[in-house]
């Protein structure tokens, strides 16, 4: 019976009173619970059903596929309309030099960073489930993606022969083969995205943890900064890829800094001073901005009307954007040769890509009070880079600084979105000329100073030392591994080591033995609480892991360590003990021969010293006590013989519970071991019980064959409670 009561004052302590038999497993499966009658369905109608079609289930396939129907028709224009232009208008302001500058971390001219912020912003407003994060170029996948470009494409493929028998390059011929690489890329991603998307891969997600991509995003940022270092300074270096890049980067760079243009870097220092300027106002006085200053955009018009009335390029040697087409490139096939070679490394991008977009998809949606769903998220990144490859894309993902402007602006849906891929169309088809003579180091610039927002995750280092040694080490690996074998290698060593730990942790658990807080039912570490009284004869043992194959040996070495019962050590010392009772009885025989003087003996074990000890008495002398496994125990009468002596108890402990409350899962091994000890611990009169089983967890031990002799389910128990009360009275029965 079990009922809770209070008293009418408000302050009263609320009152839980239990009054039950004691349960063990054996009577709840046969007693008290009765499985609920099921007739398991057939395959054949499990495939029909999934296959029946109705207008319910039609109705919530389109609306799961195209989620802007469950919003667009009730979309409130009076309350939303206006902050969506301003958010749209906003972003795609700042969606415009982005686009120009992440073209070069691409590798490929800057116009297709503006068909990358056209077509797949377009596209996700149809299919997306964020209402808030902003879809285009972003500089981690865009340096990823420029990686293979030129790893595919190098320089060294298009050489010709120049004056004087020189080397010099045919860029036209480079380009044109890095975009072709980069678009097939782009298609694979996609197709990659959305099969994982379709298989409910959306999970994938949660095996990159946070310190993971805040550790990869910040060693990104690392190489992105040094791979535009050379455009700051307006140097000519070789674009390096693959381990120590950064560093052959870097060596390149000081090998050339002789040769740096001296307009160009000032140009560059200028123009990150502003910037930097801007943002900190932005983010001081955010709220009583309407709209953030537009640096970004202010930047490129003012360099780019100075760099075309001073003819920077011509008179000054200063490196600009070049040639811009005007209007959108017809659609063109991939080149599909290439997959082969592309797929593991579209496969890591594929991964990065929406684990950034999700990140921050669930952080807005959390904020706003909606829901995002991981497998529609796949499907629509992946429809956004696979159709808009077609159109000389390269992939995409959320951006965070965007995302952050559209959503601090005032945008409320993906209609934002659309209004800011509409004004790069504009740019694109009207007036994409105009940023010709913008020169590179501007785009640098902004590169820079939109970087400073990974490099503050930094800052993550000092707070793990203090909450968690496992995940700082995490960051670093990742962090470490990226910066020096590169995004590729490094997220598979980072991916990797965040496996080890999970196995670590359940290698290195916490082990405690539990102790009884007088009065109640509640069991606690006694070593963490002074009031956890540890039941006299009974350890009970908690170990905050599953039980499988990797861990199960060193559950059973903690548990011995913990109660201080090694089994085999204690028969060992049994038999020691035998050894030294027979002779000094056949000594005992042979002194009461030849003198009237009794002694007797008697061994004394401790089992925690792992050593026996004699002492040998006088006629009338008696011992007190005997120390048995490091524990001194009353010994009212001396043994007289060693059949006496052997029908001692070895140990004080004549049970020990296993709390499997921690455990999720066990297997095969783990189950085996289990049997094991209990088989083991029986043998030195020490009874096994477990307490705590989940209703899943014993299904899987029936799976198993656990239950059979001498293991039955009357050894489980539901709780700690009904196990030591059972024990205890089993205790007082014998």
């Amino acid at each position: 019976m079990e009922h809770v009561t209070a008293s009418e004052e408000p302050s009263a302590t609320l009152m839980y009173h239990v009054e039950r038999p004691v349960f063990n497993e054996g009577y709840i499966d046969s007693k008290l619970l009765h499985r609920k009658k099921r007739t398991p369905k057939s395959f054949q109608l499990r495939i029909a059903e999934h296959l029946q079609c109705s207008s319910k289930k039609a109705r919530s396939v389109v609306f799961g596929f195209l989620p802007i129907l469950t919003w667009l028709p009730s979309y409130p224009l009076k309350q939303y309309l206006f902050g969506d232009i301003v958010s749209g208008i906003s972003t795609g302001v700042m969606q415009l030099p982005q686009g120009l500058a992440y073209a070069m971390l691409a590798a490929v001219p800057p116009v297709f960073g503006l068909y990358s912020s056209f077509y797949p912003v377009l596209l996700y407003t149809f299919f997306g489930t964020s209402k808030h994060i902003s879809i285009g170029t972003f500089a981690v996948i865009s340096l990823m993606i420029g990686g293979v470009a030129v790893r595919e494409a190098p320089d060294s493929m298009f050489a010709v022969n120049g004056t004087n028998a020189s080397q010099v390059v045919d860029f036209e011929a480079r380009d044109a083969r890095r975009v072709e690489v980069v678009v097939a890329l782009t298609t694979l991603v996609g197709i990659i995205q959305f099969v994982l998307g379709l298989l409910r891969f959306g999970f994938l997600a949660i095996y990159l943890t946070e310190p993971l991509v805040r550790g990869f995003t910040t060693a990104a940022a690392v190489h992105v900064s040094v791979s535009q270092i050379k455009y700051l300074l307006g140097v000519h270096t070789a674009r390096f890829n693959g381990p120590l890049s950064v560093v052959h980067s870097l060596d390149a760079v000081f090998r050339n800094i002789s040769s740096t243009n001296v307009v160009t870097l000032i140009i560059g220092l200028v123009c990150i001073v502003f910037l930097y300027f801007i943002k900190d106002l932005n983010e001081r006085f955010k709220k009583k901005l309407p709209i953030p200053i537009p640096g970004e955009i202010i930047v490129v018009i003012v360099s780019t009307g100075i760099s075309y009335g001073m003819v920077m390029s011509e008179n000054y040697g200063v490196e600009v954007v070049g040639k811009i087409p005007t209007g959108l490139l017809p659609p063109k096939i991939p080149d599909f040769s290439v997959f082969p070679n592309l797929f593991p490394d579209a496969f890591a991008i594929a991964v990065v890509g929406f684990s950034i977009a999700i990140s921050l998809a669930k952080i807005f949606a959390f904020k706003h009070g909606y829901s995002v769903d991981g497998n529609q998220e796949l499907i629509a990144l992946g429809l956004c880079n696979f159709l808009s490859s077609f159109f000389h894309t390269f992939v995409v993902t959320a951006s965070m600084s965007r995302s952050l402007v559209q959503e601090s602006t005032g945008g409320h849906t993906e209609i934002a979105g659309l209004l800011a891929s509409l004004l790069v169309l504009l740019v694109v088809v009207a007036i994409g000329f105009v940023f010709q003579p913008l020169p590179t180091t501007v785009l640098a610039a902004i590169i820079f100073v939109n970087l400073l927002g990974m490099f503050r995750q930094i800052k993550d280092i000092p707070a793990l030392w203090r909450t968690s040694k496992i995940e700082l080490a995490i960051w670093l690996v990742s962090f470490f591994a990226s910066v020096f074998l590169g995004l590729d290698y490094g997220l598979v060593v980072a991916m990797g080591f965040a496996i080890l730990t999970v196995i670590y942790r359940t290698q290195c658990p916490k082990n405690a033995l539990l102790g009884q807080i007088p009065g109640t039912g509640l069991y606690f570490d006694v070593n963490e609480y002074e009031e956890a009284e540890e039941c006299s004869g009974i350890k009970i043992f908690q170990s905050n892991a599953s039980i499988y194959f990797a861990n199960s040996d060193l559950y059973v070495s903690a548990l011995k360590a913990k109660t201080g019962i090694d089994p085999a050590q204690l028969l060992a010392a049994r038999k020691s003990q035998l050894k030294y009772a027979k002779r000094d009885n056949g000594k005992r025989k042979t002194e009461n021969h030849c003198s009237p003087v009794k002694k007797n003996a008697v061994v004394l074990l401790d089992m925690e010293l792992g050593v026996t000890r004699e002492v040998v008495a006088g006629a009338e002398k008696q011992m007190d006590h005997v120390y048995t496994n490091g524990q001194m125990t009353e010994n009212h009468a001396e043994s007289e013989s060693e059949d006496d002596l052997f029908l001692q108890r070895l140990t004080p402990v004549h049970t020990i519970v296993l709390d499997f409350t921690p455990v999720n899962f066990i297997d095969s091994v783990g189950a085996k071991t289990i049997k094991s000890v209990i088989k083991e611990f029986a043998t030195v009169d020490v009874k096994v019980v477990l307490a705590g089983c989940s209703r899943t967890l014993l299904s899987d031990l029936r799976t198993l064959k656990f239950f059979c002799e001498p293991v039955t389910p009357d050894l489980i128990f539901p709780t700690i409670h009904d196990a030591v009360l059972h024990c205890r009275h089993s205790k007082d029965v014998q």
